[in-house]
């Protein structure tokens, strides 16, 4: 419109960060480049309270790069990933935004899990395979156990009963179990081919690679149902969506900036986490696979959990339960996947065959979370439930050692599928 092309172009709240004005007005407009870019930070840091964290953020560097105590660099890195996913996650959703429906959902599909993401590469990268394992199945619990509990139980306090949509939920939840039994198929060949380990490992590695190529395409083909062919059924989560009704702060150019950004700080930070684990092993007494299962997965989703339990107290069950159990589908069919394809790429031996006690519990939840959702009504008392088995399963694994011999023998698959 001719009345906006004079005046004041760089206020519009639309207008991209670093945008010139094609009118004689451009050098007064770089002039306020700076105090745009001050204002825009300073929007970002505080459009949520745990960005406060963000000076643990070069404490933790700068712990690991001058060598300090292990447990130091350990608990400082680890309080600065936190709010370091705050704003990761916020700059997918104001990036998501702006790129429409389809583009959008693509880039929540690639950054939903970006620390997770991001940790696991470089675990998998120093050949801590049980690190990664334990924090893909770790993950899955915390969305599926912890949040969706806590969806529920916060749901539950306003009203006595709330309802979602339940085939939303049915068919994430059915994908949730085909994961599950990619992850039960490896355990159960190990257990019957484990006369012959070289044969075993071969074959193993072979059906994990294959699995996972399969596990990528139903990923791809789940995205397809929810952004085009069955888009109406999503509709209702779409509708509950807060963002559709905010203010958005970053334009397309500043939220990739800050993505660059943070993506490297959270790096940097995971390389010192990750190095630090071992000695955290050995003077804590905790064991890496509690570590991986329990402790990283509250990191980096810490603020996806806030957001989820918000939602469901306002009453938007299908958002909170999209959050929950979308998540844990992402890390299912694709990270998990994703890493397993990344390290047949840089020769390191991660596969689906998890341990045999870990299959056992990933399964126990997926069908304890089936039998809760597929009513399609929630209330607290299936919130407590569901965090009392992540509660248990979490008690479990910390008394669980790393050195144990947690494949499924052949009497106890018989005793179990008979």
């Amino acid at each position: 419109m001719p009345s906006q092309a004079n005046g004041h172009a760089g206020t519009n709240e639309s207008t991209p960060l670093l945008q010139r004005s094609q009118s004689d007005a451009a050098p007064r407009d770089w002039k306020h480049v700076p105090q745009h870019v001050a204002a825009v930070t300073w929007a970002t840091l505080v459009s949520n309270y745990v960005n406060v964290l963000l000076v643990f953020v070069p404490i933790g560097i700068v712990a690991g790069a001058l060598g300090w105590n292990p447990t130091a660099v350990f608990v400082l890195n680890f309080i600065a990933i936190v709010p370091l996913a705050s704003l990761l996650s916020f700059a997918t959703e104001e990036l998501s935004a702006k790129l429409g429906q389809t583009l959008g959902g693509l880039l929540n599909a690639t950054f939903g899990n970006a620390v997770e993401l991001i940790v696991s590469i470089v675990a998998l990268r120093e050949g801590e395979i049980r690190i990664v394992q334990s924090s893909m199945l770790g993950s899955i619990l915390s969305n599926i156990l912890l949040v969706l509990g806590c969806c529920f139980l916060a749901g539950g306090i306003r009203e006595q009963e709330r309802s979602f949509n339940e085939t939303v939920a049915s068919t994430m939840s059915s994908l949730m179990a085909v994961a599950c039994a990619s992850l039960i198929i490896p355990a159960t060949l190990y257990a019957a081919l484990k006369d012959s380990k070289a044969e075993t490992d071969g074959g193993i590695l072979l059906l994990s690679h294959g699995t996972s190529i399969i596990l990528l395409v139903l990923y791809l083909l789940y995205l397809y149902f929810q952004l085009f062919s069955h888009h109406d059924l999503f509709d209702d989560v779409e509708a509950q969506n807060p963002e559709d009704e905010e203010e958005h702060i970053l334009s397309p150019v500043a939220a990739g900036v800050v993505l660059v950004v943070v993506t490297v700080m959270v790096a940097v930070c995971a390389e010192y986490l990750v190095d630090s684990i071992d000695s955290i092993v050995e003077t804590a007494h905790i064991s890496k696979t509690f570590i991986g299962l329990v402790l990283l997965p509250i990191v980096g989703n810490a603020a996806e959990h806030v957001t989820a339990v918000i939602v469901a107290y306002k009453g938007k069950m299908d958002l909170a339960i999209n959050v929950a159990i979308g998540s844990s589908m992402q890390i299912a069919l694709f990270v998990t996947p994703f890493l397993v394809i990344l390290g047949w790429i840089i020769d390191q031996p991660m596969t689906l065959h998890f341990q045999g006690f870990e299959t056992v519990v990933f399964f126990l939840s997926v069908l304890v979370v089936n039998y809760l959702i597929q009513d399609g009504k929630s209330n607290y008392l299936e919130g407590a439930m569901c965090l009392g088995t992540y509660t248990i399963i979490a008690l479990a694994f910390y008394v669980y050692p790393d050195d144990a011999n947690g494949n499924l023998g052949g009497n106890f698959i018989n005793n179990f599928f008979h």
